[in-house]
This record gives C-alpha cells, structure tokens and sequence, in this order.
C-alpha cells in the first residue's frame, strides 16, 4: 500500500507540475488523486470514524447556504480541516492547499447540517404510543429504536437532535454516538420529564412526576447530576413549581423546555422564566391572543411549533398511504418491528391520536403565522418518532409546512440551523459559545450537500447527497460522487 501510495502521489506532482489545464489531463489528476485519498485515508464502511486531525477537504462549486438569512454564495470553496471549518467563501477568496482533497460539489447546495430541536429517538412512528410499549416489553429494547433513530436522522442530513422525553438510558446512547459505536447525530438529551400529572399512555421510567415544589426542585438537580442537558417540564405543574425548577436548572446553567398548549399555561410558565416553548400553536388551542405572541416576540423567548406531524402527515397519508411502505422503512426495521408497525398504520384514521386533527389542520397554520408575522424566534422542531412521523424525513417535512405557513426557505433553513443552535444556548456540552449552526471558519464541520436548490423547492432537502458531521463523512446511496465514497462512510 505503501508503495503505491508514493506512486500515485509521485504521478500526481508530475501531471501537477505541468501547470496544463488540458481537461484529459485534468480527468487524469482527479482519477490519481481519488487513489491516493485511498491509499492515505480510505477507512472501512463502519462506525466510529474519527476525523484525521491533518486531512483536508474542500468542497468545491454549486451554491453555498451559510446558515444566514442572507444571499446564497455562489461557486463556493468551503474547506475543512479535521473536524473544523477553515475556511468558507466565493473560489479565490479561499487558500485550498495543495493537500487539500476536492469534492465537487457542482450543481448541488452545502449547507449546514440541520439540527431538530424535539426528536424522541425512543420512537420510531408506530401508530399507536401504548401498543408500541407492549410490542417492545422490556425497556432495554428501547436500544434497538434509539439505534435506528439515530442512523435515519443522520441520513436525512440531521446532525444534532434535542430529545425531549425518554428514559435515563439515552445517555448510554448518547455516549455510544460520542465515542463512535454507532452512527448518529450529536445528541442532547432531557431524560423524564416533569410533571404533576401521570401520563399513562407511557412507561413511568419516562416522566417524573412531584407533588411539590421542593421535589420538582430535587429532582431537578437529580437529572442534571445525572448528565441531562435541558430539563422538559409537561403541563400540570403549579407556578412555585416553575420557579423551583428554573432556579436550579438555571444556577447550573441548564435551559427549561417547557410542553405547553393552553395560553393560561403557557403565560403561567413565560411568567416564571422558562427558556423554551415547545409545541405552542401546533394544536388544540390557536389562535393566541395577540398580546400574548407579541409578549413572547418581544421577549425573544423563542418557540418551537412542531406542526408538521399533526398538519402534514395525516392529510399526506390519507393521499398517499404507500408513504407508509417505504422501502427505506422496511430495511432500517427488525422483521418483527416491521411487521408490527404495518399492523398499527392499518386504519389509523381512527387512532385517538389523529382524533382532533381537523382542527389542527385547520388552525395550526394560523398560529404559525401569527408567531412568523410577530417577528419571534422560531425554532425548528419535529415531534419525530409520533405516530407515522418518521425520523428520515420529519424534519424537511415541518420546514416545509412553515414554508408553507409563511417563511420564506432562507428563513426556514437558518432557522433550522443557525437560530436553533443560539437556542441551545450555553449548553455545558458546548463550553458556553455557540460552534455548530453555520458554515464560516471556527466553527465544526457539520453540513450536508443536497441535490438541487432548496431556495427554489424546499423538498429537495429530503434527498441529501452525504451529511459531514464534526469532520466525518457519511454517505447513503451508491449514487454519491466517487470521492464522497471512498472516503466516505456507507450509512446502510
């Protein structure tokens, strides 16, 4: 290997030393680069993959989304070395050095990789929440969901997610995708969440439920010690429970995501400092009252709907229910887990779930205009692993029904990138400033390359070319450029 390695390279500076732009000679030095990036970095189909340190990659043409609202770059550079972004720009206004590896990115988009602010990676879309957790039994089953969660919303261009609701064993898989066992995104997690009110249609070991405000303060402190990254409170909670709650997660400098519909809920906990609403407008009570959205805008408290998997999914089954075929789903499910999903779509119009979704089709838009027209910030988030709403496509899906709500794709895909990423904050995972969100140097090489231009049809993020997450390469089709394959790693 070696000694082909010094051969090609060897070749290489020959043909480059010719300075001859003759294109058979240019087909020739990419062809003997490709070997050589074999030769030097070529790494199994696998887990785990570790950016090395030294290499370099630039990616090269088509047009560049940096995570701003702002006009897109064209014919761009971006250059990564390790697992950071060096550089980002129009070509020639960035150094590619002579080591540099080049994809081609011609005729595509790079864009940040696309973060979900409300994923259950315990869920995998099953029709129904209490068959689901009779299918599975034993909890420790709940591995083999989490596991295909992470690998679905990696492929679908998805670098980091926020779980909002699972059991304390999500940190083992969380540890698992930081040490490179399995393929995932980075994952942030909220474990149980708080309450005051049992919800019985999930196993207790997923929610926490107090009768005080000192327990819900202790128990708070509890999950943090135990390495939760944001603490979820559910609705029931009194105002001393708020309170008790965002003092201790906020002296250690943890957010609160609170679960809220109701607008006297949602002003109980606004008044009590909670950092993040989660789901209001996406059902049952919108339209709000104006003064409580401008309140919300003019406070920058930001807000994450979820509207898709209520607004799109049931009318998009009821018109095409092979969506609930997909062969994708097919090859990423255990035969019994298949089988026991397709069981559970039969008939789903009459799941309790779907039970008030006329409504929600009808007023779920409103509110997000409302919030859109208000100037808040709003953060993207998908609700993914509910009922049909699954992981390898959730996310484009609520992006396009807020296109569809009113933002313009720029605005949807930084606020699906840039905006969500200042919405996690001073996460302790990110030493307290912001590194992922955009392509710019400094920050971690997170992004993915779609084929086509999202600013034109926003659907075209649901066919993602390869996903880079802090440096490493993975790929999902044969159809990949041949550089992305060979030093890419295959997400089966």
């Amino acid at each position: 290997m070696e000694q082909i390695q010094l051969s090609v390279m060897n070749s290489i500076t020959r043909l480059t030393d010719m300075r001859s732009y003759d294109h058979q000679f240019h087909q020739l030095v990419n062809f003997l680069t490709i070997l050589a990036i074999v030769a030097a970095f070529h790494v199994p189909s696998g887990h785990g993959q570790e950016p090395d340190p030294e290499r370099v990659l630039a990616l090269v043409g088509g047009m560049l989304l940096d995570g701003y609202d702002a006009a897109p770059i064209y014919d761009p550079v971006v250059l990564i070395r390790g697992n950071e972004i060096v550089g980002a720009g129009p070509a020639g206004t960035v150094d590619v050095p002579d080591e540099a590896h080049l994809i081609d990115t011609s005729g595509k988009t790079i864009l940040p990789g696309l973060i979900d602010l409300h994923v259950h990676m315990e869920l995998l879309g099953h029709g129904d929440y209490e068959e689901y957790y009779e299918f599975i039994g034993n909890l420790d089953r709940l591995e083999v969901s989490r596991e295909i969660a992470a690998k679905q919303s990696l492929r679908a261009g998805v670098t980091t997610v926020l779980d909002l609701g699972s059991t304390l064993d999500i940190l083992e898989t969380r540890r698992r995708i930081d040490s490179g066992e399995i393929p995932g995104p980075r994952l942030l997690v909220s474990g149980p969440w708080i309450s005051r009110l049992p919800v019985s249609i999930v196993p207790e070991e997923m929610q926490i439920v107090v009768s005080s405000p000192k327990e819900a303060a202790a128990r708070t402190v509890e999950l943090i010690e135990r390495g939760v990254d944001v603490i979820k409170t559910w609705e029931g909670l009194t105002r001393e429970d708020y309170v008790a709650i965002v003092r201790e997660a906020h002296q250690r400098g943890i957010k609160v995501h609170a679960h809220l519909y109701d607008p006297a809920k949602v002003r109980l906990a606004l008044d009590s400092g909670v950092d993040v609403l989660q789901h209001m407008g996406s059902a049952k009570n919108p339209p709000y009252a104006d003064e409580l959205v401008l309140e919300i805008a003019h406070k920058n408290i930001p807000v994450v709907q979820t509207i898709a998997h209520r607004i799109w999914i049931y009318p998009a089954t009821v018109a095409f229910p092979t969506r609930l075929e997909d062969p994708r789903l097919r090859a990423d499910l255990p035969a019994d887990f298949y089988a026991e999903f397709q069981r559970s779509f039969v008939l789903f119009h009459r799941r309790d779930y779907f039970r008030q979704v006329e409504r929600e089709i009808r007023l779920a838009p409103v509110a997000a205009a409302q919030f859109i027209d208000a100037g808040a910030v709003l953060g993207v988030g998908t609700d993914a692993g509910s009922p049909m709403n699954f992981h390898s496509e959730a996310l484009w899906r609520e992006m396009s029904a807020l296109v569809d709500s009113g933002m313009t794709a720029s605005q949807v895909i930084s606020a699906a990138t840039k905006t969500n990423a200042e919405i996690l904050g001073n996460m302790q995972l990110l030493g307290g400033k912001r590194r992922f969100g955009t392509i710019e140097p400094g920050m971690l090489a997170d992004l993915i390359v779609v084929d086509g231009d999202p600013l034109f049809d926003i659907n075209v993020l649901g066919h993602v070319e390869f996903t880079i997450k802090d440096g490493v390469l993975w790929y999902a089709n044969d159809g990949a450029d041949k550089s992305v394959r060979l030093i890419g790693n295959r997400l089966d």
